[in-house]
């Protein structure tokens, strides 16, 4: 008698969750309410002199796999300040068929400011990565926002010849519509046409949501080559492809000008961008 083919094999999924509330405070917020389930963890560095309150989202299993997931929510009250950040860069895994998943959701008070400044996400060669942010701020909150994603491991040479990406962003600002922005790769080959990526190795997004971004125009345009404007009332936006040390200098520098222009923070990156 033939046996039984043996059952198909089941690998383990990670499905981090991260809630954290933050109430206005001197030294810019204080904690409310935390949640966090492995492998997501929230840790609270000590913050530079004249910085907000600092927090950073780590990933304790080192990379995410096909079928893995991340969901993150923070809810920052009226006038609280803080910025959000990673110790290192996020690596998507090439994956055996699922897709890999991260969900970020913010919500804003009156007069808050809040910062979501990730380090790069680094898609490995045969990754499939959805990716969503939704953001519901308060008509006079602040916020300062920036993600880069590096399609291959650059160090290696490797480039992204497989796999998949979508990337989408709404942005709503008292309760209604301010952006919406979704970016889909379904044929990393199409990358190399002039008309999609032009063979770029990373691409990253910057942006200021705020009542005076229209001030900031010029000063941005100047950093960036003419590649930033007001896409919505209210909204400034800047982009970057290239190499990806470039992309990565060239967003650093966006963000140095405008935490001090914008925020009103000393001229510098958060000091877990400089470690």
């Amino acid at each position: 008698m033939p046996r039984d083919a043996p059952p198909a094999p089941s690998h383990q999924r990670s499905r981090g969750r991260a809630e954290l509330g933050l109430v206005a405070a001197p030294g810019g917020a204080r904690i409310a309410h935390l949640f966090q389930s492995s492998p997501l963890r929230i840790l609270f560095p000590d913050s530079d002199p004249a910085e907000p309150k600092q927090a950073a989202l780590v990933n304790v299993a080192g990379g995410l796999a096909g079928g893995d997931s991340l969901e993150v929510t923070i809810d920052l009250g009226a006038r609280a300040r803080f910025t959000a950040t990673t110790p290192a860069a996020e690596k998507i895994y090439r994956t055996l068929g699922p897709e890999t998943e991260i969900a970020s959701s913010l919500r804003l008070g009156a007069n808050s400011v809040c910062e979501w400044l990730p380090q790069e996400t680094i898609l490995f060669d045969g990754a499939r990565l959805t990716r969503r942010m939704a953001v519901d701020m308060a008509p006079d909150a602040t916020l300062l926002a920036a993600e880069m994603l590096v399609l291959g491991r650059a160090a290696r040479g490797e480039r992204f010849t497989h796999g998949a990406l979508h990337d989408r962003w709404r942005i709503r600002r008292g309760g209604r519509l301010l952006w919406a922005d979704a970016f889909r790769l379904a044929d990393p080959g199409a990358a190399a046409s002039r008309f999609v990526l032009d063979g770029a190795g990373a691409v990253a997004t910057l942006l200021l949501a705020a009542p005076d971004a229209a001030a900031h125009r010029e000063r941005l345009r100047e950093l960036t080559d003419g590649r930033a404007g007001i896409v919505a009332p209210g909204l400034l936006l800047a982009r970057w492809m290239g190499e990806a040390g470039a992309v990565r200098a060239g967003v650093a520098r966006a963000l140095v000008a405008l935490r001090e222009a914008a925020l009103g923070l000393p001229p510098r990156l958060p000091r877990l961008w400089r470690t």
